[in-house]
Parts: C-alpha cells; structure tokens; sequence
C-alpha cells in the first residue's frame, strides 16, 4: 500500500509539472481595447468658388454656392439617398393612395427651426404658396406643377397632397428647402426676395446661421454653428465656416496658406496640383450630367441617320476611353445608357458598345456602304454619301472633342463637318427648331434625382418637347408611359430596364460619358464619404458625420492635433 500511495503522489507532481509547463506556453491574455470614436469638437472651412447670394433656398437655383450653404442650413420633406431611393427628411412618413394620386405626410414632431420654434404643417403649405405665385421668381415649370396639385392641411404634424393623375416621379419635387411661415408668412412675395432674413437666415438643418465674414464691406464668408437641437443626429463638428474665392486657383492657394482645410471642387486646371498635395484628400463622383451625340432621326438631307445599323457603326468608331483620358484628364466615366450609374434605376446587364473600328467598317459594308473604286474616302450608297455636320458647342473642350469624334469618323469612310456655336444658339437655332443633322450635347438633370427619361425620350416630346432626336419609338415610349404612373417600385424597375435595353438596340443617340466632379478635403477631417451626385451639394449629404476629434470609449478624453483655420 506504501508502495501504491508513492506511486500516485509520483503520478500527481508529474502532472502538476506539465499542467505548469503548458500553462507557461500560453500566450499572455490581450486586453480587449475599443475602437476609439468620433467626438464633437473643432472647426471646419471650406472654400467656395464664387460670391454669396441669398441664403433662401427657393432663391439658389442658379447660384451653386447659395446652395452649398443652403444645404446645410435648410431640409426638405423628404431627400434622396446615393442611389436616388426617397427617404425621410422633416417628413417622418408618408403613405400613398393605390391609385398614386394621393400622399398623407407626417411630419417629425422633434423638427425645430433654428430659433426654437417647432416645425409644423403651415410652413410646408406657406413654402408650397410661394412656389405657386407668379410674383416669385422661380422656373415656370416649377410654378406649373404646383399649380396642379392640391394641398390640404389635416392637422398641426400632417397633411395631403392630391395630384390630378398618378405621377410616380412626384417625391422628385419634395426636396425644396422649407421656408417659416412664422418669420416670412406676413410678407409678400416681393419683400421675401430682398428681406433680411436671406442673409441671416433661419433653417431647420444641421448647422444654423452665426455670422457673415464682411472685409472692405464685401461678403468673405460665412460661419455657421452646429444645432444642438437638430432633429436627427447632432453633428460632430461645432462649426462650419465657408470662405468665398474668385476661382480654383485661389481657393487652393489659401488651402496651402492654412486658411481653409477644404475646397468645394478641383476642376482640371488646378486638380493636377492637387494631387501632389499628401495631405489633401481628394473625392469623386459622377455628376448628374450626360454628353452625348443627338441624331436628328427626322432629317431629310442626312436620312442615312434614320438606320440603327449606321448609327451602331458610328458608335463602333469612337474610342471614348481615349477621349475621356487625353481630353477629359481622365474626369468622366463611360456611359452605357441614358440613365445614371450607380442609381436604383440603372441596368447594370447593359452591354457596352467597345471600340472596334475594324467591326464599324465590316458593319457598314454590309449594309452596302462602300467607298468608291473611281477614288474618294467617302463611302456611298446609292448615290448617298455618308456625310453630314455636327454642331457643337463653342468651347475650347467640345470643340477638342468634336475634332477628335471627326478624326475618328473619317477612319471609317464618314466625313464630318463641325459647326462651332454658342449654348444659345445651340439650342434656339438648332435643336428646337430640330434644323441639325447631328449635335454634341450635355444633358443636365440637377436637383432631380428620379430617373425619369420621359422628357428626352418619349414620342410625345418630338414636336416641341426636349426629344431633341425625334425618336419615334413606340414601344420605348410605352415603357416610359407605364413607368410614369406605376406604383410598384418594382414594376417601374422592370420597366426602366426594358427601356435602357430598347435604346441600346435601337440608339438614337450616342452616349458617350458622364463627367466627373472632385473635391479636396484634408486628410485630418474623418468620415468624408461621397456616392453619386444629383448636386454638387449632396458632397454634404452625411455632413454630420464629419469629425476632426476621437474619444476612446470610457475614458471621456478626446485626441486630435488639428489647425483651425480663423474666421
């Protein structure tokens, strides 16, 4: 028994010893460490190229920089995500009648204006009247189209808007910046435009107004403090200042002095520089913006146009990356089709029509479109000549590039006049009165980011509408018809898809890219993100989740070295 028991204490200190050794083995236990996060805090300048306006939404259209601002300061009901999908705003919710002709909207009842005064009903109906009224001064068609609507205020929080037929773009006009009824709503219309109040402005958005910058008695800029009371998240940065420049270049020498810690846009004469610049963070994205080349499919001295086999050949014979590279800076993105990249509409099965001239040639000869043996580098059918002018705008960059699309023709037997011409005479003496043969447009759809293709597409656009091409396409236009008034999300999906393919197969016009815009912001400002635009002021759709500070969590500090521009 002496013996046994010896034995089990020698078996139990063996054990004891390797249970030592293996536990000398493990790897020493790692604390697990939270990432840090972001913290409110600091001071952010942006330049802007241009001169302030009128800080009033309904009055920015044409002013770019108001509408920087404005983005900041004013909300809409509702506002479109980076895929063009409508989502909440001041409008908490809203429903939709099966028939499409009516919408109950609810409004947040958190919505403050910067003043402390609750957001209710009477100021999206006081916003609503000031569009209607022909003393304002906004687009006809915009006045129009409220005209035709009826508005109903249901309660404090809630109201109705009735359309006189379904109209499935119709959440694409609800993104106007709402204006207060309890600040503007004794004014007429007239006194609004040249009030006050449109330099020292009162919004519901997540900055409100401080100050103006004023030097030698002229507007420098703007500061701007984040709202405490803001209905969706507070923004991370204290304030928000805007600086005015005359051009790029000088916005981007006051980058490199230190006075601002960003530029609103880096077009290509300064976007070069600024790539050499570490510690400038450069953003892209595609613009609501189109060119293309327009046939005028109804043309009697060019009715080669009229064959989709030639209009494909045409299109076989561009090298648009070339373009896009050596004349665009490499600032555009190939289009496939007319409607935008990146948005819930697109086809992304699209097929792209790749350069290859030597198919382009082979296209037209089967088509019987020969060059001549008795000489000539024309090509010819039946006595026709594949020869016709294509108008441009008279700008150093459409004149480059339609020199380069003519090149390009005359490589494939195609001669091609160019006809250099203002932006309004482009359009007055040529596409409305449909006198041209071909045209190098650029198609714009700022503020809208509903897909619709109705106004360039449809048949009932060709006499007077903007179906600049005459493209007299039934069965396109039957996709675009249904896709107008369908309810079913999914069903106008079905039928944008239907369309793109309908215009690949049957092109009447050439897309050719979508140009691209670019902004700098310095690499210490965390959370910049960018997805398509609709308007160079959606850089600013996730404002508030900008940052300079970090805190780590549980330990209350914040961290960050960053350099605070002056007012």
């Amino acid at each position: 028994m002496k013996r046994l028991r010896l034995q089990l204490i020698i078996v139990l200190l063996a054990l004891v010893a390797i249970a030592a050794l293996l536990l000398s083995q493990q790897p020493a236990l790692q604390a697990v460490v939270a990432p840090p996060e972001p913290a409110t805090g600091g001071v952010y300048a942006e330049g802007l190229i241009g001169s302030a306006g009128r800080f009033n939404p309904l009055l920015d259209i044409y002013n770019p920089v108001d509408r920087d601002v404005n983005r900041l300061l004013f909300s809409g009901l509702i506002r479109y995500d980076d895929r063009g999908i409508a989502q909440p705003d001041l409008a908490e919710s809203w429903g939709m009648s099966r028939d499409g002709t009516v919408y109950n909207f609810a409004l947040r009842q958190n919505a403050r204006w910067h003043d402390g005064t609750p957001v209710t009903s009477q100021d999206i109906i006081f916003t609503i009247e000031l569009m209607r009224d022909e003393n304002f001064p906004l687009p006809g068609d915009i006045r129009e189209i409220w005209n035709k609507v009826e508005v109903r205020l249901l309660d404090e929080h809630t109201l109705q808007i009735r359309l006189p037929e379904p109209y499935a773009p119709f959440l694409d006009l609800l993104t106007f910046g709402v204006l207060p009824y309890h600040l503007l709503g004794e004014l007429t219309p007239a006194e609004i435009v040249n009030d006050p109040f449109n330099l020292n402005p009162v919004g519901t958005g997540p900055y409100s107004f401080d100050s103006l910058i004023v030097e030698e008695g002229e507007i420098k800029g703007v500061i701007l403090q984040a709202f405490g009371d803001y209905y969706q998240a507070r923004a991370f940065l204290d304030e928000f200042i805007f600086r005015y420049y005359p051009d790029a270049r000088a916005a981007l020498a006051a980058y490199e002095a230190g006075e601002i810690t960003g530029i609103s846009q880096l077009p290509p004469e300064v976007l070069e520089q600024a790539l050499k610049l570490p510690e400038l963070g450069i953003y892209s994205s595609r613009l609501p913006e189109l060119s293309l080349i327009l046939f005028n499919l109804d043309q009697e001295s060019a009715p080669f146009l009229q064959e989709v086999e030639v209009r494909r050949a045409l299109y076989m014979a561009l090298n648009r990356q070339y373009m896009i590279d050596n004349i665009l800076n490499g600032q555009a993105i190939l289009a496939t089709g007319p409607i935008y990249p990146g948005t819930w509409a697109v086809y992304e099965g699209q097929v792209e029509i790749p350069y290859q001239p030597e198919e382009a040639v082979n296209l037209l000869r089967s088509t019987e479109y020969t060059i001549p043996v008795e000489g000539g580098s024309v090509r010819q059918k039946e006595g026709q000549a594949l020869s016709f002018e294509l108008v441009h705008p008279d700008t150093p960059f459409h004149t480059a590039l339609a020199e380069a699309i003519q090149g390009y023709w005359q490589e494939i037997g195609v001669q091609v006049t160019l006809e250099a011409v203002s932006y309004d005479q482009l359009v007055d003496n040529y596409l409305e009165p449909r006198t041209y043969q071909a045209a190098l447009v650029d198609f714009t759809t700022a503020n809208s980011p509903d897909p619709d293709p109705y106004p360039f597409w449809h048949q009932a656009q060709t006499p007077n509408g903007q179906n600049y091409s005459n493209w007299n396409d039934r069965q396109a236009s039957e996709y675009l018809e249904a896709a107008r008034v369908a309810v079913d999300f999914e069903e106008r999906l079905r039928l944008y898809r239907n369309f793109q393919v309908r215009f690949s197969q049957e092109l009447p016009a050439l897309p050719l890219f979508y140009p691209v815009y670019s902004f700098g912001v310095d690499n210490q400002v965390q959370g910049v993100r960018t997805g398509p635009l609709f308007d160079m002021s959606d850089r600013f759709a996730h404002v508030t989740e900008w940052y300079l500070f970090v805190e780590q969590p549980g330990d209350g500090q914040t961290t960050g070295e960053i350099a605070t521009p002056a007012p």
